[in-house]
């Protein structure tokens, strides 16, 4: 599912290659969208390309190609076909170490407060309730942890407020994982981690947030996120 600003554009990288034969340049993007920034670009154009709908290529100006668009936009159907099951068929054996649905192990987690950018670490230090979690968000091992998302700061990487994230504890990250950061040890945030130099980039996933850059040891990753969980 693509959010509003994604689906944008999409549509307006699709249209000006189908008029001009070229993607648009950043500027263009940025102006189309009203956006304040490129970086705000950057985000949607990463999700774009995690999602499948665009390729970035290597040593071109310009270069990104539309894969594929929603139906939305005239795309075709995705590729997942529904399993239709017919009153009068027999159902098709199932494996032998499948499982229903509703039999998936599940795990109780605690959920330790709200998370958000300017909440205090006391907020997240305390147990409130538990959560059922799929086993299968444990797969790697260690310990976890749930937090319950307050705010939009994350919304284009699809974190909406309510949500509940599966954070699995470790003080380490890679460039461009989501992570529980601890800053100054006053103040715990759910960002996007990236490493410049002796620095640490916190990056929000709406563009209505700076990017807040901070000495490195001042920032103390808590915990990297694994998984998350809607309630409608």
């Amino acid at each position: 599912m693509l959010t509003k600003k994604q689906l944008d554009l999409l549509e307006f990288i699709n249209k000006h290659v189908q008029r001009d034969g070229v993607p648009p340049s950043f500027d263009e993007m940025k102006e189309a969208l009203d956006l304040r920034s490129k970086s705000g670009i950057h985000r949607l154009i990463t999700a774009l390309e995690e999602r499948g709908f665009i390729r970035r290529l290597a040593h071109r100006a310009r270069a990104i190609e539309i894969v594929k668009l929603p139906e939305s936009l005239g795309g075709a159907p995705s590729g997942f076909t529904p399993t239709v099951i017919d009153g009068d068929k027999p159902s098709a054996p199932r494996p032998p170490d499948a499982q229903p649905v509703s039999q998936v192990p599940a795990q109780e987690l605690p959920v330790m407060g709200r998370i958000a950018a300017g909440v205090p670490i006391e907020a997240i230090s305390e147990v409130s309730h538990n959560v059922a979690v799929p086993s299968a968000m444990l797969r790697n091992g260690g310990d976890h942890y749930a937090l319950e998302v307050k705010g939009d700061s994350m919304i284009e990487a699809g974190i909406n407020n309510g949500d509940v994230v599966v954070i699995r504890e470790t003080s380490t990250a890679e460039n461009g994982d989501i992570v529980v950061a601890l800053i100054e040890d006053q103040e715990a945030t759910l960002k996007r981690f990236l490493r410049r130099g002796n620095a640490i980039a916190l990056e929000a996933a709406n563009p209505a947030y700076e990017t807040r850059v901070f000495p490195e040891d001042q920032v103390k990753v808590q915990g990297r996120l694994v998984g998350l969980i809607r309630t409608y």
